[in-house]
């Protein structure tokens, strides 16, 4: 049941949107289509990284309210988390929703995998093929003519990586330096210990992980974190310039 739905979902679309689109357009070699089919992918689900984004900057300006709000019901914490709830529904905030954009990715990236695992490149499985997809005469399974898409690649693993780094850089908020903060708790550290981690740990896992698969996936993963740098640079200006208009 799940793998059917995996199946029909994720792998046979991303299959076919490759197919599809070298034969097309002749020109486009491999790794140009999984580029094309990852923006295809991120423009599909932009409103759910949209709103994540959104949330986001509505959160960091909820921080003095959250502040306080910890601070005087420090003692009661059933009170502290119920008052933080209503925080939120008055302005309209899930937390939570911005998991959704990451359970989303994590079965493309799957996808990605098996399809140039098990899909047979540069040979085209017909019994997954949709009736109005023909097959290429040729695939070009290098990209740009260098990098082999069913082979490791230690180079597009490394831009992964460092596109994982700024990506992050532009999701966490900043914290404020260990000096300006003269009261410190076990929160703060915990907190500062997990931007940390995010920041550096995330990119040296998302590396090794690209390295372990396939070039195709840490193409994907470049393609994935560039588009949501710029987006989330997009939203951002939006706001901010909505804000100062009001």
């Amino acid at each position: 049941m799940i793998s059917t739905i995996f199946n029909e979902v994720f792998y046979n679309p991303i299959y076919n949107g490759l197919v599809f689109l070298i034969d097309v357009f002749p020109w486009v070699d491999m790794g140009v289509a999984v580029i094309l089919v990852t923006i295809i992918i991120k423009l599909i689900i932009f409103p759910l990284t949209k709103k994540s984004i959104k949330i986001q900057i509505k959160t960091k300006q909820l921080e003095p309210a959250l502040k306080k709000i910890k601070e005087e019901y420090k003692e009661n914490k059933e009170e502290q988390a119920r008052k933080i709830m209503d925080l939120y529904k008055e302005n309209n905030l899930n937390p939570l929703s911005g998991f959704l954009v990451l359970l989303i990715q994590l079965p493309v990236i799957f996808a990605l995998y098996f399809v140039f695992l098990k899909g047979g490149f540069p040979e085209v499985n017909t019994d997954i093929l949709y009736s109005f997809v023909r097959i290429p005469q040729e695939i070009n399974m290098n990209f740009l003519g260098l990098v082999s898409m069913v082979d490791r690649n230690i180079f597009l693993a490394l831009l992964a990586g460092i596109s994982q780094y700024i990506q992050v850089q532009l999701m966490l908020p900043k914290l404020e330096p260990k000096g300006n903060n003269h009261q410190k708790t076990f929160k703060d550290d915990l907190m500062r210990s997990m931007n940390t981690q995010m920041k550096f740990i995330m990119p040296i896992i998302v590396f090794f992980i690209s390295y372990g698969l396939p070039a195709a996936v840490a193409l994907y993963w470049i393609t994935s974190n560039t588009f949501m740098i710029f987006q989330e640079i997009f939203v951002k200006r939006k706001m901010e310039n909505r804000l100062s208009n009001n």
